[in-house]
């Protein structure tokens, strides 16, 4: 079948590894790019810079994946645009700033509690076990444990210090893992050595799927405490969980898009 019968692919953030294998399996155009790139939306069709050269081109679809510092009006663009996109645009751009995104899924998760909010460059007071976060980092940064006395630097969210066991339920298409975190701290994230599968909580996956389909994400990554009282916390979303962690959840992205890719 002659390429242009294909539609043009945007691929911004895939690693090399993921790229070699994407483009592999489409026969179509791809535009590669493992940073923002430029775009312009006009008449309601999206261009991009080329991936060499000068100029941009038409995009048909893009493919998304990546955390980056200055991304979210690039995200807002590609919901402006409102063309195909994976992981769904509206979604990301609901999703990335990490604080409003946890304000709106407190509305349909089941295991919400109750949160603080702490201005910038204030000061406060606690005998509670607390923790603080701010900024719109993942990975254990951007967060604080403290009782007693504590003056912010950033806007932040404060919360209870749950005790328990650190989980995450990600979610790609309709293939779902709970991933046990792990870490030397208190501080538990997917990339330690020790971080491994486990039995899937019927009532987490609930709790996801719900979740994913309320904040219209494709994929997700949900972290939840299972506390020494029993009790089921819901910590964050993320919207652009860790793929390459574990082979079977990179696997199963790519079968993902690739499927995506050529519908």
């Amino acid at each position: 079948m002659d390429k242009l019968l294909y539609n043009r692919i945007a691929l911004v953030g895939i690693e090399p590894e993921e790229y070699d294998i994407i483009q592999a399996n489409y026969q179509g155009h791809i535009v590669w790019h493992q940073a923002t790139p430029k775009i312009l939306i006009k008449d309601g069709t999206l261009f991009m810079e080329k991936q060499t050269g000068v100029g941009m081109l038409p995009i048909d679809k893009v493919v998304y994946y990546g955390i980056y510092e200055n991304d979210f009006d690039f995200i807002t663009g590609l919901a402006l645009w409102g063309g195909d996109c994976f992981p769904n645009a509206l979604g990301m751009m609901d999703c990335r700033l990490k604080i409003p995104c946890l304000v709106k899924a407190m509305q349909y998760s089941r295991f919400s509690s109750p949160r603080g909010f702490i201005s910038e460059d204030t000061e406060m007071d606690t005998q509670t076990d607390t923790v603080a976060k701010w900024g719109n980092w993942h990975c254990g940064e951007n967060k604080h444990r403290f009782s007693g006395y504590w003056k912010s630097e950033e806007a932040s969210v404060i919360e209870p210090f749950f005790s328990g066991e650190a989980v995450r339920i990600m979610i790609i298409g309709t293939e779902a893992w709970q991933i046990k975190l792990e870490g030397a701290t208190w501080l538990k994230s997917i990339h330690p050595d020790e971080a491994c599968f486990m039995p899937v909580d019927p009532e987490l996956l609930e709790d996801s799927k719900q979740l994913m389909e309320k904040l219209r994400m494709d994929m997700i990554g949900n972290d939840y405490i299972l506390g020494d009282n029993g009790t089921k916390y819901l910590l964050e979303v993320n919207h652009i969980p860790n793929i390459t962690r574990f082979e079977s959840v990179r696997l199963t992205y790519l079968h993902t898009v690739i499927a995506w890719i050529k519908k």
